[in-house]
């Protein structure tokens, strides 16, 4: 049937029953990522196909770790730049129409990831089967990167599954366990990995009928009707997690769906295709692929081989009991020691209830917590390759307890210390082993916050700082490495982010309208929130530390009063309740400064700029992957560096001297706007 065909990436394998099996295997990756080659040779092989139909065609991997990702995201730049995304997206559509529309059934045998495109091919299959194997994750990721489904992910599976899971699926950009798109609709079948291809045969020969429930809710939900009521209280849904003029995609999706989502396939398809296009050129989509990559980069740094298998925690307040649980969690043996048994149980209650969340099958969650050992003598430093110190801020007692852990140490551990503020310089004096001693700070909360910033100092190994990124990457968290200068990346450039907010509240803004502010500006909360949420005393002593690296005084607005630090008091610059913040209305009339965006802004832009030209951090994309991932900032503007070149050095240096004239030196440029 294929005689005469190169193929590369596509093996074809007809059977004596009549099924043709394809298997994928992409030459040149080690996953079968879709690019324009694998999809030119899928093409030719259908064209074949049409001509000469089999029994049934299943499509499977020829790759141990998945099924497909989705599309070749690393030909993306080259595809835009060329002036080919029309082509590009149908193309993808087209092929996969051809897969739709065949004669004989088709079956798609996933097992591992299967996302974006890989779906995509999976929906125009007539079935799908999956492997109940717990790596196989099912998804259609695209809003993530600021288009949504454009291969027909976005026309069909609204038609199978029903418009309100469907949606939520692609706005969310979530992906499923083998069991969960099964009770969705989206498999019709879930078997034991061994078994799958099998199986796959069995029901493309058999066949399958969906429940009448699934079939009736697909057709109700996609009417005119259901159309016009739906969209609205998605899209309503949709506003509150994200606005239209930062996120255009999910309104897109949704708008698309609600004009398009009753008519034949083929004008659904070119609809979807002229909106996806659309937002593929969008700026907010660049960046969020160039955010995709920064974290690839990330998730590169240091490789796989770490050499810890047992870690030991030294503090088990809020940081060092939640590093300690999130560790254990991740497959390592911990010790988690504190002054008394006391100051450890509610770090292992805390842990529990993560367990409890983040572990589902109970014999798993039992081994999980095993794993987590309260030690009051401390005896697991004799044991550990890695030693977490997590106790106050404070320099004196932090070296004390290095004296003593140095003790017991075995040689070639590493010891680090999660401090958020203090110099590595200061820390490491005195160490019997410099080369092995860093930071490594975790972000509060750890079980949510990814980043995690290797702080380095003149006498660490290369090799210190190597183990520690692969150990970052083998608990799920992105590691960046930066100097150990006091606030380090993250907590130096949100130091004047958070200092202009306060002195703009102590003049009477209300905290309501400085947060919307910050909100409207792409910011994932408002900083006297986030103030609150960190707690007053904190927010304080990091000022303390960074007016006086910047040879500054701390402002008067930073005064503490005992009971009203924040969240954790009940009462801050907010009153708290419930674990909110209860915001006060704004008063009838009230008009915001006509600065107050620049102003908040500005010195947290200021203070990036100061912190590349310092060498914080080796280069301008990790400055912005640490700030994206360790504080949130706007992801669609891609990071403080991109979006002072976007909008243009010159003019945001301009607007600085103007409110430094206006509201003092502060705001005064630091040096390495020029090199910009």
């Amino acid at each position: 049937m294929f005689d005469g065909l190169r193929l590369q990436h596509w093996h074809p394998e007809p059977r004596a029953d009549g099924v043709l099996v394809l298997t994928l295997d992409r030459a040149d990756q080690n996953v079968n990522a879709l690019s324009r080659a694998v999809l030119d040779e899928l093409d030719a092989m259908l064209e074949r196909i049409v001509l000469e139909p089999p029994k049934a065609i299943v499509f499977r991997s020829g790759k141990a770790a998945g099924f497909i990702p989705g599309a070749d995201i690393t030909a993306f730049g080259d595809i835009a730049a060329k002036g080919l995304v029309e082509d590009w997206i149908r193309r993808g559509q087209l092929i996969f129409q051809r897969i739709a529309e065949l004669r004989c059934p088709t079956v798609a045998a996933i097992h591992g990831h299967c996302m974006g495109g890989g779906t995509e091919l999976a929906l125009a299959c007539r079935y799908r089967i999956a492997s109940s194997d717990g790596k196989t994750r099912i998804g259609l990721p695209e809003i993530k990167l600021g288009i949504y489904p454009g291969w027909g992910g976005s026309v069909r599976a609204p038609r199978l599954l029903g418009a309100p899971a469907a949606m939520d699926l692609m706005l969310t950009g979530r992906s499923l366990s083998a069991s969960s798109a099964k009770a969705m609709g989206l498999v019709d079948k879930v078997v034991a990995p061994a078994v799958l291809v099998d199986e796959a045969v069995n029901l493309a020969l058999r066949g399958s009928t969906r429940p009448f429930k699934q079939r009736l809710t697909a057709w109700a939900t996609n009417t005119l009707p259901a159309r016009a009521l739906l969209a609205p209280q998605i899209r309503k849904a949709t506003a509150r997690k994200a606005r239209r003029e930062h996120y255009p995609a999910p309104f897109a999706l949704i708008d698309t769906w609600r004009r398009a989502g009753g008519k034949s396939a083929r004008e659904a398809l070119k609809a979807e295709a002229r909106s996806v296009v659309k937002l593929a050129t969008t700026p907010t989509a660049a960046n969020l692929v160039r955010v995709f990559f920064l974290m690839d980069r990330l998730k590169g740094l240091g490789g796989k081989e770490h050499g810890i298998r047992k870690v030991h925690v030294i503090g088990a307040g809020v940081m060092g009991g939640d590093i300690a649980a999130w560790c254990a969690l991740r497959g390592f043996e911990v010790t988690l020691q504190d002054r008394e048994l006391k100051f450890i149980e509610p770090a292992l209650a805390r842990a529990a209830a993560l367990f409890e969340k983040k572990v589902k099958d109970p014999a798993k969650r039992a081994d999980t917590s095993a794993r987590l050992r309260a030690d009051v003598e401390g005896a697991g430093v004799a044991d550990a390759d890695l030693v977490i110190e997590a106790i106050f801020e404070n320099l004196e007692a932090k070296q004390a307890l290095f004296a003593k852990v140095e003790e017991t140490l075995k040689p070639g551990a590493l010891l680090v210390s999660n401090t958020s503020s203090i110099a590595l310089t200061e820390l490491r004096a005195g160490r019997r082993d410099p080369a092995r001693f860093a930071g490594l700070h975790f972000f509060n909360p750890v079980a949510m916050m990814p980043l995690v910033e290797i702080v380095q100092h003149d006498g660490v190994d290369p090799e210190t700082t190597r183990r520690l990124a692969a150990f970052c990457r083998a608990i799920d968290k992105l590691p960046v490495p930066v100097a150990g200068t006091p606030g380090f990346l993250v907590n130096r450039i949100l130091a004047p982010y958070m200092q202009e907010a306060i002195l703009l509240h102590a003049e009477g803004v209300p905290g309501k309208v400085i947060d919307q502010a910050a909100l409207k500006f792409g910011m994932p909360m408002g900083p006297i929130e986030l103030v609150d949420t960190v707690g007053l005393d904190v927010a304080a002593s990091v000022g303390r530390i960074m007016a006086a690296f910047h040879g500054q005084e701390l402002p008067a607005a930073f005064t503490v009063e005992e009971g009203r630090r924040g969240k954790k008091d009940g009462q801050g610059l907010y009153k708290w309740e419930n674990g909110k913040p209860v915001k006060p209305d704004v008063p009838p009339g009230y008009t915001a400064p006509d600065d107050l965006e620049d102003r908040l802004i500005l010195p947290l832009l200021n203070e990036a700029v100061s912190c590349l030209h310092d060498g914080v951090v080796a280069d301008a994309d990790l400055l912005d992957a640490g700030v994206i991932f360790g504080t949130g900032f706007a992801p669609f503007r891609g990071g403080p560096i991109a979006h002072i070149r976007a909008v243009g050095a010159k003019e945001l240096k301009a607007r600085l001297e103007v409110l430094a004239a206006r509201h003092g030196e502060r705001f005064t440029p630091r040096p390495g706007w020029d090199a910009l």
